[in-house]
């Protein structure tokens, strides 16, 4: 029979066998996101519960620790805080919005803490390369001029652009124009709206009397859903274009009647295209877990497990913040099933994939 002293000493054995890699997370759970950024939690936790049902990496389960932050970039920074200093995670993972992602990077910095799959594009983590923060989708400008160009090879002349007056909307903006630019066009109406409380009111007759044939909104959920109700309301039949921060099943369900034509640019491939390995990973899991089918968002945050999985991998039997930086900046063409994703020290883009959708008359995205 044990002693109470060696019951303890086996209560500690079993919890130092049961150690965890602690992995910090800060999202709009709840708020004008929120439908997005649960599914992108859902497609993380696919591949990393699968990761731990198998022992984890090097016998320590992963842990991953979500706050939310409500969409609010105040609140953001606090919870970063929190996780960094007070539960000491070993990196940052899955923040949502560029704002958002700006108020962390002092707090990456300070600590070398590394941040792996922000959701957002913005080219501002990008260029200049921040070096604690490893993207692994393409950026938000990319979308956008890719969208542009779309639309100017179907013959539409007259766009508009509407975007929330934030870092995030400016940087879609740009690759807006980019795309303009090529196309030898320019913005029949632009016009911006506050991010905190907006207000489509004076927006929507100024998108009607434009007589845009499209209208490119870079802004997020609920922003997008008022808005492309208000400009209906007030008469345009524009054809409405959203971004990638967009793609997901809970958005398409929030447009209701109005979601039916609306194009959202994608960053990674057609969820039920088997012909990519991940995809095809990802449907099998979801399966399994009697989940239903895949969006686009599951698969961003899937993407995004699987990079910080391998980087843990990479770091050792003991991994700390300075190794899994190391780790991650060291990848070369990682396929993590049909994409190659690749960092240096002077690149930390991941990945560039870039396609459009339609959603359709069935509520499901198009290809």
């Amino acid at each position: 029979m044990k002693t109470p002293n060696k019951w303890c000493a086996a209560i500690l054995m079993a919890l130092v066998s049961q150690a965890q890699l602690l992995i910090g997370q800060t999202a709009g759970i709840t708020g004008a996101v929120s439908a997005g950024v649960k599914e992108t939690i859902e497609g993380a936790r696919l591949y990393l519960d699968a990761v731990n049902a198998k022992g984890g990496v090097g016998g320590q389960k992963i842990e991953l620790i979500s706050l939310d932050d409500k969409f609010d970039p105040k609140l953001a920074a606090e919870n970063a805080r929190k996780l960094i200093e007070e539960q000491n995670v070993l990196a940052m993972f899955l923040t949502r919005g560029t704002p958002h992602t700006e108020a962390i990077i002092p707090l990456l910095n300070k600590h070398g803490v590394p941040l792996v799959g922000p959701s957002t594009g913005a080219m501002v983590l990008h260029q200049p390369v921040q070096k604690h923060i490893f993207n692994v989708r393409a950026t938000y400008q990319r979308e956008a001029e890719k969208a542009v160009t779309h639309l100017a090879s179907m013959g539409i002349t007259r766009i508009g652009i509407v975007y929330v007056d934030d870092s995030f909307g400016a940087d879609g903006v740009v690759g807006a124009q980019k795309g303009l630019t090529a196309a030898k066009l320019q913005a029949v109406t632009l016009e911006k709206f506050n991010r905190a409380k907006p207000d489509f009111g004076p927006i929507a007759p100024k998108v009607f009397q434009s007589n845009a044939q499209a209208v490119i909104m870079v802004a997020s959920g609920q922003a997008v859903v008022d808005g492309v109700k208000a400009f209906r309301a007030a008469g345009s039949t524009a054809q409405f274009v959203t971004l990638s921060n967009n793609a997901s099943g809970g958005f398409i369900k929030s447009l209701g009647e109005n979601g039916r034509g609306v194009i959202v640019t994608q960053v990674f491939p057609y969820e039920r295209s088997i012909a990519y390995p991940m995809v095809k990973e990802a449907q099998d899991l979801a399966k399994a877990k009697g989940a239903s089918e895949l969006s686009p968002a599951m698969l961003e945050g899937f993407a995004a497990a699987k990079v910080l999985v391998e980087g843990l991998q990479r770091a050792g039997a003991k991994p700390s913040r300075d190794k899994l930086q190391a780790a991650l900046e060291g990848m070369r063409k990682l396929d993590i099933g049909g994409l190659e994703v690749s960092y240096s020290p002077g690149d930390h883009t991941g990945l560039d994939f870039a396609d459009l959708s339609i959603i359709g008359t069935d509520g499901k995205f198009k290809r």
